[in-house]
């Protein structure tokens, strides 16, 4: 069976039992959260502080990750058209020291990034965050909510499936449309950028 370097793993409307066992079937004992602001009006269960309690008594750490690997960038200039720029966002000194930190967390621990969304291809823990450390040489698994690991690799073959792109990663030209087929996919599903009223800073909203 494959292992892994890092993991990651949507909450969703999980409830906290069935979340909690998902982590102890990968032997996840670390949760680094990615989500830009670390609560859920829908699923408190999910907020920052009830996630700590909860974690403390499952001997998982919880690690914050908001201000370096967030999915929805609080500077005018991390958006285009109004849509969070990925690849901009993947350029910032911030996010390669926050994936230096992740990648030191690995390297004593089972670490899980942790997001909203459920489908990997629907999260930018997945087509940002992971996606960088593939580049970087680790081996990614998604935890699927049915109990699955699914390798980075096979998730990229459905990103392209998606895109109408040949899955065979080795064909020539074919790196250039991943990168195309992810910056689609991004564009499709990262979060919105909206003028406040004053017209003086950017809110975010989901798409």
């Amino acid at each position: 069976m494959q292992d892994f370097d890092v993991f990651s793993v949507g909450h969703s409307n999980l409830p906290i039992g069935r979340f909690v066992a998902v982590l102890r079937d990968a032997e996840i004992d670390a949760v680094a959260d990615v989500r830009s602001t670390p609560a859920s009006r829908r699923f408190p269960w999910f907020n920052r502080a009830a996630l700590i309690d909860r974690f403390a008594g499952e001997r998982v750490d919880y690690l914050n990750f908001a201000e370096s690997l967030g999915g929805r960038p609080n500077r005018p200039e991390l958006y285009r058209d109004g849509i969070a720029d990925y690849e901009a966002m993947a350029r910032r000194p911030e996010f390669a020291a926050g994936l230096d930190r992740l990648i030191a967390t690995a390297s004593h621990s089972r670490v899980c990034l942790m997001c909203a969304e459920r489908e990997p291809l629907d999260c930018h823990r997945c087509l940002l965050v992971a996606r960088a450390l593939a580049e970087r040489g680790l081996a990614v698994g998604h935890i699927l909510h049915d109990g699955r690991i699914e390798p980075h690799e096979e998730t990229e073959r459905r990103l392209l499936a998606l895109a109408g792109a040949d899955d065979n990663l080795f064909v020539t030209g074919q790196r250039e449309r991943l990168a195309a087929a992810y910056w689609r996919r991004a564009r499709a599903v990262a979060y919105r950028a909206k003028a406040s009223r004053s017209g003086a800073r950017f809110v975010a909203e989901k798409r």
